[in-house]
């Protein structure tokens, strides 16, 4: 009997230190960052007055999947603005003044930054895009 507690007693301890070592340690875990696009973007979208123009203010903050690449994105900024920018002067009244449409717009606004900063640094670094105050008027 004490044999076969013995074996049962290393069989216990020896799944035990699997679990253990399949935990994430702290050191393995990213830490996320936070940097917003200062100032806010503020620009023009199509109305549906062609003589008309509506425009967009948007503080737009973005979610960093490490905070070592905080530098690289600062560095990249001017290219960011310019690639929100260029997306907002782009839409229709309708998609800006939706609440399906911003949430799209959202989702391009992530997929182009993503794939230009993949282009120029070989990684995607934004891990998520949040507008923080979207004001529009047209």
């Amino acid at each position: 009997m004490p044999k076969q507690l013995l074996i049962s007693v290393r069989c216990f301890l020896a799944a035990w230190i699997v679990v253990i070592a399949s935990w994430p340690s702290h050191a393995q875990q990213t830490e996320y960052a936070y940097i917003g696009l200062e100032p806010d973007i503020i620009t023009n979208y199509l109305s549906g007055n062609a003589r008309t123009l509506g425009y967009v203010r948007v503080t737009v903050e973005l979610m960093l999947d490490d905070a070592d690449n905080l530098e690289i994105v600062e560095h990249h900024m001017p290219l960011m603005r310019a690639l929100v920018i260029e997306v907002f002067g782009r839409q229709p009244e309708d998609k800006v003044k939706s609440l399906t449409g911003r949430e799209d717009i959202r989702r391009t606004i992530l997929q182009m930054l993503q794939e230009r900063l993949q282009a120029e640094t070989g990684n995607p670094i934004i891990k998520d895009v949040i507008f923080t105050k979207y004001l529009y008027q047209g």
